[in-house]
């Protein structure tokens, strides 16, 4: 997390007004839970993932092993039987 000075940010009012409950503190100010990203969206590894499981999924309606899928993607047998069968 980056620390941002509170005086190169907010106005002047509000930081003077801020001051009256912390003085050179630290502040931890949470994100608005509407704008929160979930997991994963930010990097892209969120998409890339869902892209693995889809490509996971249609190999194995396409007659593909559980055993010969793990081995091709590097999980386990249970890995690929929660993504089949969510």
């Amino acid at each position: 997390m980056k620390y941002v000075n509170a005086q190169f940010l907010l106005p002047a009012e509000l930081v003077r007004e801020l001051q009256n409950y912390l003085q050179g503190g630290y502040l931890y100010i949470p994100a608005d839970p509407a704008r929160k990203k979930r997991w994963g969206e930010v990097s892209g590894y969120r998409q890339e993932l869902d892209r693995r499981n889809r490509q996971i999924r249609e190999k194995r309606q396409n007659g593909a092993s559980a055993e010969s899928l793990a081995e091709e993607y590097g999980l386990t047998v249970s890995a690929i039987r929660k993504i089949i069968y969510p």
